[in-house]
């Protein structure tokens, strides 16, 4: 079976612009996430799906300096740019991950890939960040039964389709669980947040991010305040 991880990025951003590409310590922050899954066992079997337009360029680069591999596609609609990428690269099984949750832990995305692969969809909503596990079937399924071009927020597509096999993840580790620490990048202050711990943090493994944080919790006030409006944001996708 043909297991892959696919980091969903592009450079268009409403709230915080080219985001994926904005730099802490001489790096692009989408290089912190491709750095922490280059980890898992999976690897090489990476995927960066990025779209065809040309602000995109960019992370054509940065695939090559990474040595994963890269899909363009759909700008606006993910599901049909996540099905074609599967066809390409004959994707049995997938780990979705979004280019803006740069503390993604591998071992997360590891554990649905060994344990959930024999389901359609794998529901990972209400972590510290979202994560879904795909199938090929399910990818392929929702792809031919949505009738809108705006998919961005994925996960309703898959809750909807009534011919898949879902399943929440479940038995995970507590440590996954949403905090008072919010781990997406999408205004400025979560940028100051991730600036500030990837500069302290000399290793960035996920248990010492949160060892990091427990000590020193002004750092997490520093965005933490933004959850609920992006909570709110998300409402109308829903």
């Amino acid at each position: 079976m043909n297991k892959y991880y696919f980091i969903s990025v592009r450079s268009e951003s409403t709230r915080l612009k080219h985001k994926a590409l904005l730099k802490i310590n001489e790096k692009a922050t989408i290089e912190y996430l491709i750095e922490n899954i280059k980890k898992s066992k999976y690897y090489p079997n990476i995927i960066l799906c990025t779209t065809d337009k040309s602000a995109d360029n960019l992370f054509e680069d940065i695939a090559t300096k990474h040595e994963i591999k890269i899909f363009r596609g759909s700008s606006k609609d993910k599901i049909k740019r996540w099905y074609d990428c599967s066809l390409k690269y004959d994707v049995d099984f997938f780990v979705n991950v979004d280019g803006d949750d740069l503390f993604f832990d591998y071992n997360l995305g590891d554990k649905i890939l060994d344990e959930y692969s024999t389901y359609d969809f794998v529901d990972g909503h209400g972590y510290y960040i979202d994560v879904y596990g795909i199938s090929n079937y399910g990818i392929k399924s929702v792809y031919k039964s949505k009738t809108t071009n705006e998919t961005e927020y994925i996960r309703t597509f898959f809750l909807k389709e009534e011919n898949i096999n879902k399943v929440v993840l479940e038995n995970i580790d507590e440590k996954y669980f949403k905090t008072d620490a919010r781990m997406t990048l999408d205004y400025e202050d979560d940028f100051l947040f991730f600036k500030n711990v990837i500069s302290n943090v000399q290793e960035l493994q996920f248990d010492n991010i949160l060892n990091y944080l427990k000590k020193n919790p002004d750092v997490k006030k520093i965005n933490y305040y933004l959850e609920k409006e992006w909570s709110k944001n998300q409402l109308k996708y829903k």
